[in-house]
């Protein structure tokens, strides 16, 4: 393709960053919005990646100056090619980067000395290739960014959009609409975010930006994110994440999201690995990764999907629906089966359809008369089929009902002209322009858009369009569940006293290397921080048993001390219910000759007598040091069925009394310690305060603890204590015990 290149440089007069915008803000708004864009390897190799972005730029419209470098040419693709940036007629400002691996680092040095502010590298043959020379390249190419300050994305990428720019640095050879919509995606793969981009322009939802990141060598998905936060021109963001690198920026990026009143609506690659040493500890094992970052980002706002169509339709219901009021669900039908369907679907979400108010019942009583259902869901039958206007009446009735907050009406858009059709929908349409709550259409099945039904959609701005009940239902509870959510959520500090975290760290010290401190050490450590424990102490002998079980008082608990033993039931390290001196002397001697029968011959420290507490619930509370995401808390059913249970909620630490509270509400453990089937309530205060204590703990740990489990935490109506613990470290004898 030949094509004249602007050498003019193009200036923006669109939203810029103000001046007390963070820098990552206004570097990311350099590279979307640049002055020009070099493009350096440019070769005409027929079908290479130089040549068809440079097709692209040409063919949409860039308006700023394109310059091709080839040291090797003179000219190409119809116009000057320079040698380097120094023959450049101006001061380069975008660049792409499209020369071999090796040549790259000396590429980002050179555009950065030249005046560049940003550049993508679309070149592979880093990190994520495994041989020697090209991990070496990474570690160059990462150290060459972070001197020159540059804003890269890449390598590995497959470029930008900028719609308002009308810039398409991308190999797609597509057609892109260019149309600025409100819209912003970024994420690692090039494929998955292009296929988001072209799902979403397929039902003529406008995407304003889209950034493939690559191996994120430079610019992350959450610098992204902050970026699309900050442009009033978004009012979705749309990420595809293989992973965390950074949580706190993560988080913040979350923050200014929320604070600015925009969803994120995050693709999340599987589940990696949870907590470093998962096979040590229970906590562990249940705080996997996918888990965790739902705890912690869920907090902050973000809304992860399960699946591409999933991420479709609630981007869709997110970008022509506003956050509504409240809960309550209205909807109209034209069939019994349907309305059925419809009452099946949000049950089964837990969502309910709220009663309409005795004015509305009236006026659709009196319109529609017999053959109709009348409640809510509208079923308005064969008055609304005979009588269009009828139909039209009958939404107009819903809408304007004071007691529904969300409107919802199934029917499926037109695949080809019909002039009835056509006509309802602007009609509501209209109604939902004035309206001051979501309007929301709704197809019972996935079909398809044709070309007619994208141009009409594109005509309906302020209704909804959701293509499949199952996936419609989930989008909208995520519209009700953002509505509900504080629109800052503050940052909680660690609460620790300084006597707390001086026992830390002479714990720590103490541990000197070991994979897990054992039940005793545990114990010491948590009661420190506040964890309620059981009274108990460690015994040597039988008759030492004896002496402190009577002065603890029957009935009383044993069990064996040993760090190499984390879980002292599956060999035979606990008897419980010990009534008498005679019982108690029985089991130190039955436990000790157990220990000592074990293969590896685990060190043994003597047995703890421990008081018997009379429990109304066993509770598990943990804490996990989850490899993305930092460190959770977890609460929920414990005991020795924990795992088949999974009864648990997690959140991120630390965290204040407040959102302990919330945490508890969020499991069925947290039902019965309210009181359940007339028992008394339980005592919530002392769970609370463990939940908080253990997550001060693993906050000034600061990486150092890997998991926390105390299981059971027995809990009744008058207190709540730690009968158990296990501290697992976070170093290279428990990682080498959990097999990593």
């Amino acid at each position: 393709m030949e094509a004249f290149a602007s050498t003019a440089s193009h200036v923006s007069h669109k939203w810029a960053p103000p001046a007390d915008a963070s820098d990552i803000v206004k570097s990311i708004h350099a590279m979307l919005h640049p002055r020009n864009i070099v493009l350096v390897g440019a070769t005409d190799k027929p079908g290479n990646y130089a040549e068809r972005i440079w097709n692209n730029l040409v063919k949409y419209g860039y308006a700023g100056g394109l310059y091709p470098i080839n040291a090797k040419r003179e000219a190409i693709w119809g116009v000057t090619c320079y040698k380097d940036f120094a023959s450049l007629p101006e001061k380069p400002d975008h660049v792409l980067v499209l020369v071999p691996a090796r040549f790259a680092v000396q590429v980002i040095r050179d555009a950065a000395a030249a005046g560049a502010r940003s550049a993508t590298i679309v070149t592979s043959g880093f990190s994520e290739l495994q041989d020697e020379e090209s991990q070496r390249l990474a570690v160059e190419l990462k150290q060459a960014i972070k001197e020159t300050g540059l804003a890269v994305t890449g390598p590995n990428c497959l470029g930008n959009l900028s719609a308002g720019e009308n810039l398409f640095t991308n190999i797609d050879d597509r057609i892109v609409t260019m149309e600025q919509g409100a819209v912003a995606i970024a994420g690692q793969s090039g494929a998955i975010v292009m296929a988001i981009r072209q799902a979403l322009e397929d039902r003529g939802v406008g995407v304003g930006y889209m950034v493939t990141t690559g191996n994120e060598s430079g610019l992350e998905t959450p610098d992204l994110m902050s970026y699309f936060a900050a442009d009033p021109s978004i009012r979705v963001i749309v990420v595809y994440l293989e992973g965390v690198r950074n949580t706190k920026v993560f988080r913040d990026a979350c923050k200014a999201a929320r604070a600015a009143g925009k969803p994120v609506i995050a693709l999340k690659l599987g589940a990696s690995e949870g907590g470093r040493a998962a096979a040590m500890a229970h906590t562990g094992a249940l705080a996997g990764s996918i888990e965790t970052f739902d705890a912690i980002s869920t907090r902050e706002g973000v809304i992860r999907v399960r699946g591409l169509d999933e991420l479709i339709e609630t981007t869709e219901c997110f970008v022509h629906a506003d956050p509504p009021k409240g809960n309550r669900l209205a909807a109209v039908s034209l069939s019994g089966g349907k309305r059925g369907l419809l009452i099946d679907a949000f049950y089964s979400a837990g969502l309910n359809f709220a009663p309409l108010s005795p004015n509305a019942s009236e006026q659709l009583a009196k319109m529609l008369g017999p053959g109709s259902i009348v409640g809510n869901p509208l079923d308005a039958g064969f008055a609304a089929v005979v009588d269009p206007s009828v139909y039209m009446k009958s939404i107009k009735i819903m809408i304007d009902d004071p007691d529904t907050d969300i409107v919802i009406i199934d029917a499926e858009l037109p695949k080809a002209p019909h002039e009835l059709r056509e006509r309802n929908l602007r009609i509501v349409n209209e109604m939902a322009g004035q309206a001051n709550k979501p309007v929301i259409y709704i197809s019972a099945m996935s079909i398809g858009f044709t070309e007619f039904t994208k141009g009409l959609r594109k005509s309906l701005p302020d209704i909804a369009v959701m293509q499949g009940l199952d996936r419609a239902v989930g989008a909208i509870k995520s519209l009700i569940e953002y509505a509900g959510l504080r629109k800052e959520v503050p940052d909680i500090a660690s609460s620790s006293k300084a006597s707390a975290r001086a026992v830390l760290e002479k714990t720590l010290k103490a541990a000197n290397g070991a994979a897990a401190l054992d039940e005793v050490a545990s114990k010491k450590l948590l009661r420190a921080y506040g964890i309620p424990i059981s009274k108990e102490e460690v015994a040597q002998t039988a008759a030492e048993a004896v002496k402190i079980a009577k002065q603890i008082g029957f009935p009383v608990v044993a069990k064996v001390v040993s760090p190499d033993i984390l879980h002292k039931s599956d060999v035979g390290g606990v008897e419980l219910n010990l009534a008498s001196a005679a019982e108690v002397k029985k089991a130190f001697n039955d436990i000790t000759a157990r220990v000592k029968k074990l293969k590896g011959k685990p060190k043994l420290e003597g047995i703890l007598i421990a008081q018997q507490v009379k429990a109304d619930l066993e509770l598990v509370v943990g804490a996990s040091l989850d490899a993305e995401m930092g460190p959770v808390v977890l609460f929920g059913t414990g005991g020795v069925d924990i795992e088949l249970m999974k009864d648990v909620a997690l959140a991120g630490a630390p965290l204040d009394a407040a959102e302990a509270k919330e945490l508890i509400a969020r499991t069925k453990a947290g039902v019965k310690m309210k009181g359940y089937r007339g028992k008394p309530a339980l005592h919530e205060p002392s769970a609370v305060k463990a939940l908080v204590g253990l997550s001060n703990l693993m906050a000034d740990a600061n990486g150092r603890i890997a998991s926390i489990d105390v299981n059971p935490f027995l809990i009744n109506s008058k207190l709540g204590v730690a009968v158990d613990g296990l501290i697992v470290l976070n170093n290279a004898a428990a990682n080498k015990a959990a097999g990593h």
